[in-house]
């Protein structure tokens, strides 16, 4: 099942997802369902993959404005960001540092080191270094903002609030354990794995810590393999996974996939080794139907993602977070046929 030609990363369904505000949180089919509001995790994704883009239309650019600005507005003056906005545009819940934070910091470290405008970024900067001092306790929204603190670093080496970030990071999601049959730093695998191994690998590399990188890569090996059955990937499923569970479970989500291809990517960079984008070739023929249930998630009609892979199908409903990770799965998997010449 390995395409000859990988698609184009659309984002006409992202477009239809989003109004004057943002992308609605949930679809009924491709229908937005605005009246459920709006999430800000959804939004800091949509700025991370407009920002991706190497040449942006201006219907992207002002997505880009759109996204930031939301963001901007779900942030407090302390840093932390709240996480949620009602259809009635009220926001809900109080400002806190879980992972609308640490995927927002993400969204805006990406944004100041590869906004499509000179404007977008100088405000990203900006908005990033006054949430970069905050922290949390809680492994995953460190991991998101160590992703965003290397993309600063990437452009602005040496940025302190970033390089903090990433120590912050490797000490709140922990030293693997030893264990080689789980060799994982929480007992049991839940959402977005993948971002944590990438963390320590980009926390490794940036503060030049050569036991955390090879902590990392060792997470990333082990969770590749683990995802991987009869040659493409089973990913964890939505209600997350310890030993002796069954394999292949689901229902299984495209977020992971995401996260996935984004760790990949960033090990072959690092590394070198070409050997890693192995899993980003196998995240985006996942999408096209190379997975446990032999059903594309990719509808191509449409430019939207499916929410949900079960045993037997797939969820008719195409949300804002599914899209999003397609978008960035094919992104990646833009850059394959390069990476082998």
């Amino acid at each position: 099942m390995k395409p000859s030609v990988r698609p184009v990363p659309p984002f006409r369904h992202l477009q239809r997802l989003t109004d004057t505000v943002g992308p609605a949180e949930h679809a009924d089919g491709i229908m937005p369902r605005y009246g459920q509001g709006y999430r800000v995790d959804d939004v800091a994704c949509g700025l991370v993959v407009v920002c991706r883009e190497p040449s942006p239309s201006a219907e992207l650019v002002t997505l880009g404005r759109r996204y930031l600005y939301f963001l901007t507005q779900a942030q407090a003056k302390d840093g932390k960001f709240r996480s949620r906005l009602g259809a009635d545009r009220r926001w809900r819940g109080k400002p806190e540092a879980h992972d609308a934070w640490g995927r927002s910091l993400w969204a805006l470290g990406t944004a100041a080191a590869r906004g499509p405008t000179a404007g977008i970024r100088q405000e990203a900067r900006a908005r990033f270094d006054a949430s970069a001092a905050v922290g949390s306790p809680y492994p995953h929204a460190m991991a998101f903002a160590a992703l965003g603190a290397a993309e600063i670093l990437g452009r602005w080496p040496g940025h302190p609030g970033a390089l903090a970030l990433l120590a912050v990071a490797g000490t709140v999601i922990g030293d693997p354990a030893a264990d080689a049959a789980w060799p994982w730093p929480a007992p049991r695998l839940s959402y977005a794995n993948a971002a944590i191994a990438e963390a320590v690998i980009a926390a490794g590399e940036n503060l030049r810590r050569d036991h955390l990188l090879r902590n990392g890569l060792r997470m990333l090996a082990w969770l590749l393999a683990g995802e991987t059955r009869d040659g493409h990937l089973s990913v964890v499923p939505a209600g997350g996974w310890g030993r002796g569970e069954d394999r292949p479970a689901f229902d299984q989500h495209p977020s992971q996939v995401a996260a996935l291809a984004d760790a990949c990517t960033r090990a072959a960079a690092v590394t070198g080794d070409t050997t890693w984008l192995t899993g980003v070739e196998m995240s985006v023929t996942w999408l096209l139907g190379d997975n446990d249930a032999r059903i594309p998630m990719l509808d191509e009609r449409t430019g939207g993602c499916s929410d949900a892979l079960s045993r037997t199908s797939r969820s008719r409903n195409q949300s804002a977070a599914s899209t999003l990770a397609m978008i960035s799965v094919l992104q990646h998997g833009r850059h394959l046929d390069t990476a082998a010449t």
